[in-house]
This record gives structure tokens, C-alpha cells and sequence, in this order.
């Protein structure tokens, strides 16, 4: 009769990533990891946020296989990552930034070659290869040289490649990098669909893309992952709540009711640009207790409320904090 699998075997199991002090050092010198310890959901996307040089793409290459560790050791689906490691790495499909591909080639043979070399049998790669082609939008491409594609179709054509193998996670670095609007739109719907269905690891310092798409996140800095949790855990770290009332009428009345507001206790109102209220609650009461009493001084004024906001760029201030707090506590690393 099997044995039922331990409590920590069942965890591990339900992790896509594992990581346990995981460092790379370059040359004894360049310190571009640092004691990493990370753990990434199963069906999870995963936003790894840091400004450039932070690590990430250094990172993303160790669960790759591609370079060794210095010291500690990273798993993907409860398997241990390095260079033998082949078996790992068809779990995978990566994208590094602006990949570079065999200009020599069209779309379909290349992605053929790549079907050929992952042993996908004719009947199967033939027609996920149309698939992906139509998905991201290179089908009017397919008789062009991969020479002539732009910045935006070379990405979307690298989408593709990672996906031809159909593996269940995706190690993404950079995938918005260099796109116009309209190509960063598709990319990041792409990402949102995917994650129905894969574990995708999106490394890139943009912070609007890991607002839109993840639901998890690890922010590292100077090779160190300095948070990692929920995109709500991150956003809770804030000392403050603020909202955003955009108001119709006279400016006077507007003015007489941020004072109103601002005589509240543990509140605090100034005014914006226009018709502007902004309102922030200082303390650790209730918010909603908080914008409630707000809200009756503003029915009782002469002023129209037309919309409410919360939380504006609450994403980018908990970000920077993150790094405040890590630049100020250096010394005791």
C-alpha cells in the first residue's frame, strides 16, 4: 500500500518554485544573488520586480540550469535545477530579453526546429505551430525571414517558442521590453490568459505590467529578495490610505470642505489639481468608517461627487518603500 506523502512533501508539491539560500557570486567579486529564499504558488503569476541589475535575469538562469549556483540550491516541481538537469528544464519555456533568433529562418521553420528538437511527433507540432502563430498575431508573417521583424514581432515570435513544448511554467525576463502600446497590450492579455492554466514567472522593473497581471510577487534588490507575498500583502505595507473625491462646483465650497474634513480625527484633506479632494487617513482606524464620515460632510455641502478613487499608484509607493526600508537598514544585512 503507497505511503501518503508528508505535510512538507505535500507544500513542496503544490510549489512551483523552491529556492533555499540560493547565491551566485561572479568572479568572487560581483554578489548578484544573495541568500535567496523563495517559494512560487503552483497557477500562480508571479511578477520578480527590481530595478535593473537587481538580480532577476541572474536568477530566472540558475532555475534554468544555465549557470551554477555558489552556494544553496533551487527545485522546480520538487525537482533540483542545474545544468544536468534536462528533465527540469522541458518543464520550462523561457524568454529571455529581446531574444535573439536565427534571422535566417521563417517563423514556421523555426518553431518546427524547435518542435523537432522537444520530439513532438508531426501530428502534434504541425498544428500547435498554427496555433501559436495565430495567438500571437504573426499568421501575415509566416513567409517573411526573421531578419526583417521588428522589436514587437520578435518578442511575440519568442512568446511562441517558449509555448511550443506546451510546458506548464514560463520564465518570462522582460517580456514588455522595447513594445509599443499596442504590443504591450497583447503581451500582458497573453500573460492573463496563460495563467488560467501555467505558473508564469514575469521578471521586468516595469511596475504597471505586475499591477495589471500578477497575483504574486517578489521584489529583489541588489541580489536580495527583500518581500515576497500577495499583491495585497505588498500594498497592506503602506503606513497610509488615500483616496481621491473629484467634486463638482463652487472652488470656495470646496476649500470650506477640506477644512471640514481635515477637523475629523485621524484625517487628513488637501486640495489637488481641479476639483480635487485628496484625502488621507492618518491613523489605523476603520477606512471605510473613515471615507464614510467624509462622505456625509461632502452630502451636506453644496458640492456633486462624481467619483471616488482609491489607492492611486498604490502599487509604485509600496515599491518604494520596500526599498527605502532595505537602502536603510544596509548595515544589518
Amino acid at each position: 500500500m503507497p505511503m501518503r506523502p508528508s505535510m512538507g512533501e505535500e507544500l513542496r508539491m503544490e510549489l512551483a518554485i523552491r529556492t533555499e539560500h540560493l547565491t551566485k557570486i561572479y568572479s568572487q567579486r560581483l554578489i548578484a544573488v544573495n541568500d535567496m529564499n523563495l517559494e512560487v504558488p503552483q497557477g500562480s503569476v508571479f511578477g520578480l520586480l527590481g530595478p535593473n541589475g537587481a538580480g532577476k535575469t541572474t536568477t530566472l538562469r540558475l532555475l534554468l540550469g544555465l549557470q551554477r549556483p555558489t552556494a544553496g540550491h533551487a527545485e522546480v516541481f520538487g525537482k533540483s535545477c542545474g545544468p544536468n538537469a534536462v528533465g527540469v528544464r522541458s518543464q520550462i519555456g523561457y524568454l529571455p530579453t529581446n531574444p535573439k533568433l536565427p534571422g535566417n529562418l521563417r517563423p514556421i521553420e523555426y518553431l518546427d526546429l524547435l518542435g523537432k528538437l522537444s520530439r513532438l511527433p508531426r501530428q502534434v507540432r504541425k498544428p500547435r505551430i498554427s496555433a501559436l502563430l495565430r495567438a500571437v498575431g504573426l499568421l501575415t508573417a509566416t513567409e517573411q525571414r526573421i531578419q526583417t521583424f521588428s522589436t514587437g514581432m520578435c518578442t511575440r515570435l519568442g512568446l511562441a517558442a517558449s509555448l511550443v513544448a506546451d510546458p506548464p511554467l514560463l520564465l518570462w525576463d522582460e517580456p514588455t521590453a522595447g513594445l509599443d502600446p499596442t504590443a504591450r497590450r497583447f503581451t500582458l492579455d497573453l500573460i492573463r490568459e496563460l495563467g488560467k492554466t501555467k505558473t508564469v514567472v514575469v521578471a521586468t522593473h516595469i511596475l504597471s505590467d505586475i499591477d495589471q497581471i500578477c497575483d504574486h510577487i517578489g521584489v529583489m534588490h541588489e541580489g536580495r529578495m527583500i518581500f515576497t507575498g500577495s499583491m495585497q500583502d505588498m500594498k497592506r505595507r503602506l503606513r497610509r490610505s488615500d483616496f481621491r473625491l473629484e467634486l463638482e462646483g463652487d472652488a470656495e465650497d470646496i476649500r470650506r470642505l477640506a477644512h471640514e474634513v481635515t477637523s475629523l480625527k485621524g484625517i487628513d484633506a488637501h486640495l489637488g489639481a481641479g476639483q480635487i479632494l485628496l484625502v488621507r487617513i492618518t491613523d489605523d482606524r476603520s477606512r471605510s468608517r473613515a471615507l464614510a464620515e467624509v462622505l456625509k460632510l461632502v452630502d451636506a455641502s453644496n458640492l456633486s461627487l462624481q467619483a471616488i478613487n482609491s489607492g492611486q499608484n498604490v502599487t509604485e509607493n509600496a515599491y518604494l518603500q520596500l526599498l527605502q526600508e532595505d537602502e536603510a537598514h544596509g548595515f544589518q544585512r
